[in-house]
Formats: structure tokens, C-alpha cells, sequence
């Protein structure tokens, strides 16, 4: 049995080029409109996920600012019971001083303690509000973050069902390209592939439909679609860049465009009569 040697893919002809191209097209086509069918949701699914872990880390950043409220609040009562124990030992020692200037000198001290815990006092009360706007913003953080946690569940199980349904004949259309685009020049393959991106409907090769081009739909001089359907070179439209092929070539029957009846003038039908 002999074995069948396999063309390099420059030796095709142009026909032979084109022709694959479109069958590659037509490939990709079909695994686009699978994407299609799962619509937005992929990037749905993206975006529960991104805020569900800004929502969780905000309620990190939250619960440690109870944490240094709290701490706060602590270390400020220390510092007042501190504060009151230094008052009450200036106030022991005022009843034994020796003079009116050590007397005044403790009064001062006793003023400033006073004053110290009064601003731990302000400082207490800060605290306690901060906590008590982190500790209700914590809450609906949580109950925000338990909705996601249900809309993420229920879209990624949206999202599975759809992608479990077009699985297998994604994957197979994908083994499909791989095998078409092994038979296409590889210069050929990427001009194709830089078109099909800058294009909004992933059309990188298109026929000719009404003598205009079949992706932008603007007209075609006779002379050009006459040299696309010779196939002998590759011809890209030149208002949108998309290869051109013939309606034939693609495997696509166009209907006859009927020529429009012309009417006879009045005065030529007068003069026939």
C-alpha cells in the first residue's frame, strides 16, 4: 500500500488556497455562534467572582478596623484610670506641702491630668461611633456579599449547562480548524487571522453578493469581481480588507437579479399606432 505524501501547503493553488480559507471561516463562524450562545454570562460569571473578593476584602479591612477601635478605646480607659490614680496622688500630696507654690505647681498638674482625660474621653467616643458605623457596615457588606455568593452560584451553573451542551461540538469544530489551517500557508493564515480580529462579525473572508462585497456591502467594479472569479490571485475588498472569494467557490447559489422592465414612452407608442 502506498502512502499518500502530503502537499506542502504553498504548492496549492490559489483556488485551492481560498478555497480552504472559506471552509476555515465557515468553521470558525459556527464556533462563534456558540459564544454567542453563552452570551454575556462568561464575563457575568467574571465579575461576581472580582466582586465577591472586593466585598470580602472589604469586610477584612473592615473587621480590623474594629479591632483598632476597640484596641483604641482600651488603651484610652488605661490611660484615664492611669490618669485619675496620678490625680488622686497630686491630690494626697496637696495636704502636705510646705508653701502656696508647691500647692499651686500640684493644682497645675491636676489641671493637666483633667485635661488629658477629657481627650481621652473625645478620643473614647470617636472610637465608639467608628465602631459602631464599621460594625453596620460590616453587616450589609455581609448580606451584599451572601446575594453575590448566590447570583455567582447560580450563573456558574448557568454558564456549565450551556458549556456542557456545545462541548462536544466545539471541541470537534475546533479539531476541524486545527486540520484546515494545517493546509493553509502560514502568511496566508495570519493575514486571515489579523482580519477576522479587526472585523466586528469575525469575517475574514467573505463572497460576493449582489456585486458588492459580502462583509461591507460596498460595490464591486466589474473588472474586480471578474478577476476574483478567475481565482487566480488572492483579492482583498479595499474599503474593508476582507478576502474575497466567488459565490460559487463558497458553495453559495445566487439568484438571478431579473433585469427591470422597461416602459415605453408615450410618444413612441403614439407613433407606432
Amino acid at each position: 500500500m502506498t502512502k499518500e505524501i502530503k502537499k506542502d501547503p504553498s504548492e496549492y493553488s490559489v483556488e485551492e488556497k481560498l478555497k480552504s480559507l472559506y471552509q476555515l471561516q465557515t468553521v470558525l463562524s459556527k464556533i462563534d455562534e456558540i459564544r454567542t450562545l453563552r452570551g454575556e454570562l462568561p464575563l457575568e460569571v467574571q465579575d461576581l467572582e472580582d466582586e465577591v473578593v472586593g466585598l470580602t476584602t472589604r469586610i477584612e479591612n473592615y473587621n480590623a478596623d474594629i479591632v483598632n477601635c476597640n484596641k483604641g478605646i482600651k488603651e484610652h480607659e488605661h490611660n484615664i484610670e492611669a490618669t485619675q490614680a496620678k490625680i488622686a496622688k497630686f491630690e494626697e500630696n496637696q495636704n502636705n506641702v510646705r508653701n502656696n507654690r508647691e500647692f499651686d505647681a500640684l493644682n497645675k498638674e491636676i489641671e493637666f491630668c483633667n485635661l488629658e482625660i477629657e481627650l481621652s474621653q473625645k478620643k473614647i467616643r470617636e472610637f465608639k461611633a467608628a465602631l459602631v458605623t464599621r460594625q453596620e457596615e460590616v453587616e450589609e457588606s455581609k448580606a451584599l456579599l451572601a446575594e453575590r455568593r448566590d447570583d455567582l452560584e447560580r450563573k456558574k451553573i448557568e454558564l456549565e449547562e450551556i458549556v456542557e451542551e456545545t462541548r462536544k461540538d466545539e471541541e470537534h469544530l475546533r479539531d476541524e480548524a486545527k486540520v484546515l489551517e494545517g493546509s493553509i500557508d502560514p502568511r496566508l493564515l495570519l493575514s486571515f487571522k489579523r482580519i477576522r480580529k479587526n472585523t466586528r462579525n469575525g469575517l475574514g473572508i467573505v463572497y460576493v453578493e449582489r456585486d458588492a462585497c459580502g462583509g461591507c456591502f460596498n460595490k464591486i467594479p466589474p473588472q474586480r469581481q471578474l478577476d476574483i472569479r478567475m481565482r487566480k490571485k488572492i483579492i482583498v475588498c479595499e474599503y474593508c480588507g476582507r478576502i474575497m472569494v466567488d459565490p460559487e467557490l463558497a458553495g453559495v447559489q445566487v439568484e438571478a437579479v431579473a433585469e427591470p422592465v422597461k416602459k415605453r414612452s408615450s410618444r413612441k407608442k403614439a407613433a407606432e399606432e
